[in-house]
């Protein structure tokens, strides 16, 4: 499939389209994104699609990068998304991912993570990035120890409540 951007052995990873939407609908609005993430007011298709023209796709128009959507290569199902987000509040990208519950806790964000990973390495100029999660996100904070993420202290975005930062260093 030539919209692929890479790929690891069980997964591929590519840009978001509108046609994404319904998949967008249901992720944004799964138990673990709104208690983990948030809630971004997807209520609608026309919501979900809106989420991509001004999320993933004005990052990948601003900066070249931003979240990719992540589909099981031998299906083509899409199971998550994994990339870069631009976060005003940090002055590196931060690394984020969020898959639907019947891929959770399966290795694929693992998986899809150091794939993102190599990429960035291999595609882009940027010499660490950043995570954020939630004290209470454990699995997430584990993950992203796994891999190679140190943990740094707290960072608080405007308005909202203190996020654990991680930082990769990437060489």
């Amino acid at each position: 499939m030539s919209d692929k951007l890479f790929q690891s052995t069980n997964l591929y990873l590519r840009r978001f389209t509108a046609d994404d939407g319904p998949f967008i609908f249901e992720l944004l609005n799964t138990p673990t994104w709104k208690q983990f993430i948030g809630d971004r007011n997807i209520n609608t298709h026309h919501d979900a699609v809106n989420y991509i023209t001004n999320g993933p796709q004005g990052l990948y128009a601003k900066y070249g990068y931003g979240p990719w959507l992540v589909s099981l290569n031998n299906t083509g199902e899409p199971i998550g998304m994994c990339g870069l987000f631009k976060r005003e509040y940090l002055d590196k990208p931060d690394l984020g991912f969020a898959f639907l519950p019947g891929f959770e806790g399966r290795g694929f964000a693992y998986e899809a993570c150091l794939a993102s990973l190599q990429y960035i390495k291999d595609a882009y100029k940027v010499d660490k990035i950043f995570a954020t999660t939630t004290d209470a996100n454990v699995r997430s904070q584990r993950l992203l120890e796994r891999c190679g993420f140190v943990s740094n202290g707290l960072v608080s975005p405007p308005g909202e409540a203190p996020l654990l930062l991680y930082v990769l260093t990437l060489q």
